[in-house]
């Protein structure tokens, strides 16, 4: 298992949180959550920034790609629907095809269940309708 950073401050997971956010959500997405950042969710957005993008994303144990068919399989496990459509997305940045997307979605009816993978084939062919990705990696 690989080891956690334990020399990184707080601010270098922050610094470090938010270039991997960016690059697998996008700047646009990051961007609107910081402008919609409030007095309320600040600590919130700092947390997830520094503990899911600074720490756990950070780690070398597993690539982007690994990491993102992670993601999806817990997300359709859990019906986290609106997450989903967020890391559909991100999956597609990180190297993931359409076609890859799929077949993680139709896995995930095996151990997660029939209607989750309905509502994630349903969510995956609304997004995929408006971005139009191709279904090859370039």
């Amino acid at each position: 298992m690989t080891e956690p950073q334990h020399d990184l401050t707080d601010a270098d997971r922050r610094e470090q949180g938010f270039r991997v956010r960016r690059a697998v959500l996008s700047d646009e997405h990051v961007d609107r959550a910081i402008r919609s950042t409030t007095a309320f969710t600040a600590d919130w957005q700092d947390f997830i920034t520094r503990t899911a993008w600074g720490d756990v994303w950070s780690r070398p144990g597993l690539d982007r790609r690994s990491r993102s068919i992670a993601v999806l399989t817990s997300l359709i496990a859990h019906g986290h629907l609106e997450e989903l459509a967020m890391h559909l997305r991100a999956a597609l940045r990180n190297g993931l095809t359409v076609d890859e997307i799929g077949e993680v979605i139709l896995q995930s009816a095996i151990y997660s269940g029939v209607p989750a993978a309905n509502a994630a084939f349903r969510v995956a062919g609304e997004v995929f309708a408006a971005d139009e990705p191709t279904t090859t990696h370039e």
